[in-house]
């Protein structure tokens, strides 16, 4: 939230038990709106992405983004943001979900499906594409999109 303040939005805290909205924007005039959720990451875990459920796939209004924030960098240096429209991210989660599980497990067993979905800046160990290394980079600091839905 102190990024989009920092940038001119003004920004508020959604209320609590609202449940894909963490933080929601809105122009000088109340007239155009958006939502946030925002997801944090660490240096923890191996692959470098963020925890996120099934109904991740199922979310996606035009008016809802993602803020990914990595920490992953630790003291020394300033944590970055993925700003990335919710359709980018249930299409991701769906289609590297559906790779994943199309796929053996190390044991050569079928894979089960669950909730838990990851949302990761690679994909390259599943062989997709679309959405190799580097995939997320046009998203990094992308402030601008929130600029375009709170101006449209």
């Amino acid at each position: 939230m102190s990024e989009l303040l920092r940038r001119g939005f003004i920004a508020a805290l959604a209320p609590v038990g609202v449940p894909n909205c963490d933080i929601v924007v809105t122009d000088d005039i109340g007239d155009r709106l958006c939502a946030i959720q925002v997801k944090s990451r660490n240096s923890t875990g191996a692959d470098g992405g963020w925890h996120m459920g099934k109904k991740h796939e199922g979310l996606t209004a035009p008016t809802l983004f993602y803020c990914f924030v990595d920490f992953a960098m630790g003291k020394e240096c300033a944590p970055f943001t993925y700003v990335v429209p919710a359709a980018i991210v249930a299409k991701a989660l769906a289609e590297t979900h559906q790779a994943w599980l199309d796929q053996r497990g190390k044991k050569g067993q079928q894979r089960k499906d669950g909730d838990m979905r990851r949302f990761l800046p690679s994909y390259d160990h599943l062989g997709t594409r679309q959405y190799n290394s580097g995939w997320l980079d046009p998203y990094r600091e992308a402030w601008h999109l929130l600029e375009r839905q709170t101006n449209s």
